[in-house]
């Protein structure tokens, strides 16, 4: 078999992913600047030493995919392999099999955004700021970067006589 070449980089990575129990990559500990994470995984992927799972904590999201929800990545066999690793694990979870539900932790300003949101009568931004002292734009931006592309909820606004623009969770 031949030697896969890794840069330093892809080999902290993956050393770190390997050495927990799970094989999962995020959180990431190497100290890289911008979107090297992002680059440094997609390489990854296209050598086939990590593949995308369902995630089941939201700390871990790579991306969200439109059918199958929060996904993350894993050390593949492979990937063992090639650090040397002779104690792979003998059988990695399939990737199909079923996931538990997103663990979202309590009490956080997003949980409250979203149970305001998914409320009957939907939430301002003002309401929203009130409720968790941000500013509007920082509401405007949890909704249109963490809720709406993070997480896909579908965030609708209509306008409403005597309150304003009003913002709910379309229930699909």
């Amino acid at each position: 078999m031949t030697q896969i070449q890794l840069s330093d980089a892809q080999a902290v990575i993956l050393s770190t992913a390997c050495a927990r129990e799970d094989g999962a990559i995020f959180p990431v500990t190497a100290s890289l600047k911008g979107g090297a994470v992002g680059n440094v995984c997609k390489s990854l992927l296209k050598r086939g030493l990590i593949e995308e799972v369902p995630a089941t904590d939201l700390e871990t999201v790579w991306r969200h995919d439109e059918e199958r929800g929060p996904i993350t990545l894993r050390a593949t066999p492979l990937a063992y392999r090639a650090l040397g690793i002779t104690d792979a694990p003998d059988e990695i979870p399939p990737t199909e099999a079923p996931v538990a539900p997103v663990q979202r932790r309590k009490g956080t300003k997003q949980v409250t955004l979203i149970e305001m949101l998914r409320a009957e009568g939907g939430a301002t931004i003002d309401e929203i700021v009130e409720a968790t002292g941000w500013q509007p734009h920082t509401v405007r931006g949890a909704m249109s970067g963490a809720l709406k592309k993070n997480l896909g909820l579908k965030i609708t606004s209509e306008k409403v006589e005597g309150r304003g623009r009003v913002y709910r969770i379309a229930s699909d």
